[in-house]
């Protein structure tokens, strides 16, 4: 007998369970069915590269639910499943175990894959990615016994994990193929500001270099040889290179995709009654400054939920907010509010010595987005800065004398 569910959602991370926590409490009376490709209750992401690898949490702590949630709320958790492929017209999911499933909504939810090296040696034991829990677990039993750990990319789950390497007291180099740190998503400021944090915790991070390849001996990764010849001895190799949108089943079955799913401002795709949230979505948002965007953040998965199940339910949807992202390295804390590429102008405001200050980005001199660092006041008065399209000069941005909330009085409509 075939199993059928009116609401389907495939991918049980922020997004996947944020929708169907939603539509439950909207009212939604439906059959409801979360397809898990883990092999575990549904968990949090972020704590993999803080608490969970230092070994001060275990999975447990940071679960969505537990198991009983979810049978109150009448969700099926459908795992460990993974979807092959996708009947769009007939309704119909195939999974890999030839189990076949129908539905009357279909959310694709189902996030992204770490990227994986295309270098000789790459598959060796031991060359390790930082996505899931059976990740975080496999990293966390080897840094147990490992001395020197080498981390191929410069970006924030490459630091964040360096800051906890570092913290176990092992010996840690970073590898940037770009000339700074977080070179995609901030300014020089920021980006120095986190060379000399990572450094000043004897990290070694270098710059504008290139691999050839990782040798191993037996089987298991034992080194990174660079592109100059110079080989970095390391017991553990962990790759942080990006992540690619888990898309290939939608793909295959006509779907729209550039970056991602690309979705409308109802989170709908190119295909019948299917939908699409979180990290695989490519969506038009009105504080991209070109247009379109696939975000990568927790708040972003949460709001895709919350706005999809408003979509579902026939009720008006809430505008949507600048995005917001955060980062624990050690004892500084970033926070981020808008979007800061196509800038042509980004203030300091605070002293960068000192651990706490933040840096507002401005495009034809509106503010667009803000870093802040250990500067929780600036981040909570900058998203409104940010939400409502403020005009203010760089001079006046700088002056710590004056709170950012000051500058709302001269919003300006966008």
């Amino acid at each position: 007998m075939l199993e059928a569910y009116d609401v389907l959602v495939v991918g049980a991370g922020q997004a996947g369970v944020q929708v169907a926590d939603s539509l439950r409490k909207g009212g939604f009376a439906g059959t409801v069915g979360i397809i898990n490709a883990e092999d575990s209750l549904p968990y949090e992401r972020p704590p993999l590269s803080k608490a969970f690898l230092r070994g001060e949490a275990e999975i447990d702590d940071f679960l969505f639910h537990n198991a009983d949630w979810y049978a109150q709320h009448d969700i099926d958790l459908i795992a460990p499943a993974t979807v092959e492929s996708v009947d769009a017209e007939g309704h119909v999911a195939m999974l890999e175990d030839g189990q076949r499933i129908s539905w009357g909504r279909l959310i694709w939810a189902a996030g992204g894959r770490a990227r994986k090296l295309s270098l000789p040696g790459a598959e060796l034991a031991g060359v390790l990615s930082l996505r899931t829990h059976q990740d975080a677990a496999d990293l966390r039993q080897r840094v147990g016994t490992a001395h020197r750990a080498v981390i191929i990319g410069g970006g924030y789950i490459g630091l964040e994990a360096a800051a906890a390497f570092a913290t176990l007291g092992l010996d840690v180099t970073v590898i940037e193929a770009q000339d700074r740190l977080l070179a995609r998503v901030t300014c020089n400021a920021v980006s120095d500001f986190y060379l000399d944090l990572h450094r000043k915790h004897d990290t070694t991070v270098l710059l504008a270099s290139g691999i050839e390849r990782i040798v191993g001996e037996n089987g298991n990764a034992s080194g990174v040889e660079l592109l100059d010849g110079t080989l970095l001895p390391a017991d553990i190799v962990l790759v942080g290179v990006g992540l690619i949108p888990n898309v290939e089943p939608l793909a295959a079955a006509g779907a729209t995709v550039t970056n991602g799913l690309e979705v409308d401002e109802c989170f709908r795709t190119s295909l019948p009654d299917v939908f699409a949230i979180g990290d695989c979505v490519n969506i038009a948002h009105p504080f991209a400054a070109d247009s379109r965007v696939r975000l990568e953040s927790v708040p972003n998965a949460n709001e895709h939920g919350k706005a999809l199940a408003e979509v579902l339910l026939g009720v008006d949807q809430a505008p949507p907010s600048p995005p917001w992202f955060w980062s624990h390295q050690f004892d500084v804390k970033l926070q981020t509010v808008g979007l800061q590429t196509g800038h042509d102008d980004a203030v300091i405001r605070g002293d960068v010595e000192s651990g706490k200050f933040s840096v507002v980005y401005l495009r034809e001199g509106r503010v667009i987005a803000l870093d802040c660092i250990n500067s929780v006041a600036d981040f909570a008065q900058g998203k409104q800065l940010v939400k409502n399209g403020v005009h203010a000069s760089a001079s006046e941005l700088a002056d710590t004398a004056v709170p950012l909330k000051a500058h709302l009085a001269t919003v300006k409509t966008p």
